[in-house]
């Protein structure tokens, strides 16, 4: 795997490609899982180094893990990484924001907390 010039941690380059590869992966969900977990590990390294160059980096990876727990049907471990990406999305704004705000509606939803999803879908149509 790829490595940044310090060696002590994985690239950003790296961290895409395992969140895309673990997209591809959904139905094998160990796999899938492992990479997911690899890129948030990655990716909050790179976002304590640099936060400007790579917190939207951590907001996409913590997402893609709530997405990935979701769609395996287990939403109270999704939560805590869809509220930790909402928490930085927020800093961000814009379009990183409108799509976790989406994504922790989502786990909401299926937590069968339907007002506070719809009320985060409210905030994500001003976005």
């Amino acid at each position: 795997m790829a490595r940044n010039g310090s060696g002590d941690g994985l690239s950003a380059d790296a961290v895409e490609g395992l969140l895309a590869y673990a997209a591809t992966q959904r139905r094998f969900g160990g796999r899938a899982v492992r990479n997911v977990e690899r890129a948030i590990a990655g990716a909050r390294g790179l976002a304590v180094r640099d936060p400007v160059a790579h917190t939207g980096l951590l907001v996409r990876a913590l997402r893609e893990g709530a997405r990935l727990r979701l769609a395996r049907g287990d939403p109270a471990r999704a939560l805590p990484m869809a509220e930790e990406s909402l928490g930085l999305a927020r800093g961000l704004g814009g379009a990183p924001l409108a799509m976790t705000l989406h994504c922790v509606a989502d786990v909401l939803t299926a937590l069968d907390r339907k007002d506070e999803a719809l009320n985060l879908l409210r905030e994500a149509d001003k976005q």
